[in-house]
């Protein structure tokens, strides 16, 4: 049964945040501000921010450098998932992961199926690990960006939650790395 063991400690993980847009800074960067808020509100730590534009390049190079910072965790990024031809978060996504977490977006479409209908198959979110660091691609909208933190993030990056959780396996993502 899902839900939250009262008897493990909370345990805070460390999260960057990336927006990709070609027309926003941060004083406009309402999803990033919405995932800020969610993570913070939770008791995790922002550890980075920035915002890219949609050039699948210098997204890929940015998650990369982040994977390589042992100060963050997981990177969420928000914006580019879409079909349009400038939408290349999720390839550059790809690019980096070491391994897919497929039903990540499978489970994204079957929450936005409820808030936006059919709407939902639109977005391509994706999840995904490297390096030892969770990556998570959601759509550039606040509302997406609340589903996914609510609905399956805030679950998935608390220690608490059973019966499992990405927390908990965090260090083990690079196992196959370490000298035997």
């Amino acid at each position: 049964m899902s839900g939250t063991n009262k008897d493990r400690e909370f345990i805070a993980v460390r999260i960057a945040v990336l927006t990709v847009s070609d027309s926003r800074g941060l004083d406009q960067d309402r999803s990033g501000d919405t995932l800020v808020a969610r993570l913070q509100d939770a008791g995790h730590t922002l550890a980075d921010r920035t915002i890219l534009p949609d050039e699948r390049a210098e997204i890929a190079d940015q998650l990369r450098r982040w994977c390589a910072d042992p100060d963050i965790d997981v990177v969420i990024s928000t914006g580019g998932t879409g079909l349009t031809g400038r939408d290349v978060t999720v390839e550059a996504h790809r690019d980096v992961y070491e391994k897919e977490i497929d039903a990540f977006g499978t489970v994204f479409t079957h929450v936005s199926m409820a808030k936006i209908g059919t709407s939902a198959v639109q977005s391509r979110a994706t999840g995904g690990v490297a390096n030892g660091t969770y990556l998570f691609a959601l759509p550039g909208s606040p509302g997406a960006c609340k589903d996914a933190w609510d609905e399956i993030l805030v679950k998935q990056l608390d220690f608490r939650h059973m019966p499992c959780n990405f927390v908990e396996i965090l260090p083990r993502l690079d196992e196959d790395k370490r000298r035997k």
